[in-house]
């Protein structure tokens, strides 16, 4: 077997790639109802990075393997353990490491995926496509036709919200912050891209023919909260759940009194401890299906074996990228 590798950090610091290092470790003795499954694909998301920066908001015991999803194909399965057979591709469960060629995995939690699917693909299954999904379904009634608009539209996440919508037929306006990103989005199915700066709601306005916006996305923070806000409709909501900006959301009492714009926010990890589980296999199979078709996809700057840790983390936390950075151990 390869050497197995795995991406440790001991410690936390503010240069992310700094702190994690590719570690050797022995291939595990199983127990009863354990899975050793070989990582095909585990994306590095920006939770992942503001883990090892200390600054997420549920931060994992230490010293710890970093990844939180990602995909593997099964290897061996323990001593008297049923579970999907080996050389199924399996769905890992969340935070459990998988930044690392093996992990060890219990059996009854791995989600069997389609073998012939792009495993890169699917990597990222478990948190920007239901984080997307949940954004669109959870806040507002949508109808085919209305529009929504969202900031950071470049983003994992912003790729799928503008796919998704783009499937319920819904229409999008998508907010970037530097012109170099329009193209891609504008690649992804979205109607309307503009970069983000003064007078947004006059361009948007301008866009849509001025459509009553009711649904606003917000991964950034700050400003650019208010300038979303400016956008919508009276009545809207605005559905934060993200702070790229490092500032908090901003909003005047002209949008939240006068014009009664509703702030809420959201975190996936919550919705996954407070959902039921079918509720949970049922949003994960549909996603899914839409990526094995083709349906759902997301650029993937670059692919790194987990021995370059350092340098895919590096390459993750850079501001000027226009796809995933995706760890992708290399097996014998």
């Amino acid at each position: 077997m390869t050497t197995l590798i795995k991406a440790e950090y001991a410690e936390r610091g503010p240069v992310p790639h700094a702190v994690i290092h590719p570690v050797p470790f022995d291939r595990p003795v199983l127990a009863k109802g354990q899975a050793l499954v070989a990582v095909l694909a585990a994306p590095i998301n920006p939770s992942d990075v503001l883990m090892l920066t200390g600054q997420y908001g549920m931060l994992p015991a230490l010293p710890a393997v970093g990844g939180t999803e990602g995909v593997g194909r099964v290897v061996e399965l323990g001593p008297d353990t049923q579970g999907p057979a080996p050389g199924q591709t399996v769905l890992l469960p969340t935070g459990i490491g998988t930044w690392s060629s093996h992990v060890v995995a219990p059996a009854a939690a791995l989600v069997p995926l389609p073998n012939e699917a792009d495993p890169r693909q699917l990597a990222m299954l478990t948190i920007n496509p239901p984080t997307a999904a949940l954004l669109l379904s959870d806040f507002v009634d949508l109808q085919p036709g209305d529009w929504v608009i969202q900031n950071s539209a470049n983003s994992g996440v912003g790729s799928y919200v503008v796919q998704l919508a783009r499937l319920r037929g819904l229409k999008t306006v998508n907010v970037v912050r530097r012109e170099s990103a329009v193209p891609a989005v504008v690649s992804q199915g979205a109607d309307v891209v503009l970069v983000d700066g003064d007078g947004l709601a006059e361009r948007v306005k301008a866009a849509t023919g001025g459509a009553a916006i009711t649904l606003g996305i917000d991964a950034v923070g700050g400003a650019a909260t208010m300038r979303l806000a400016s956008a919508l409709a009276d009545g809207a909501t605005i559905v934060n759940y993200g702070a790229l900006s490092g500032e908090a959301c901003m909003l005047s009492p002209r949008e939240l009194v006068f014009r009664d714009i509703t702030l809420k926010g959201f975190w996936l990890a919550r919705w996954f401890r407070t959902t039921p589980a079918p509720k949970q296999r049922a949003l994960l199979g549909e996603l899914a299906g839409l990526i094995a078709t083709g349906k759902l996809h997301t650029p993937i700057q670059a692919t790194y074996d987990v021995t370059r840790i350092q340098e895919a983390v590096a390459a993750a936390a850079s501001g000027e990228r226009h796809g995933k950075i995706l760890v992708t151990p290399q097996h014998d």
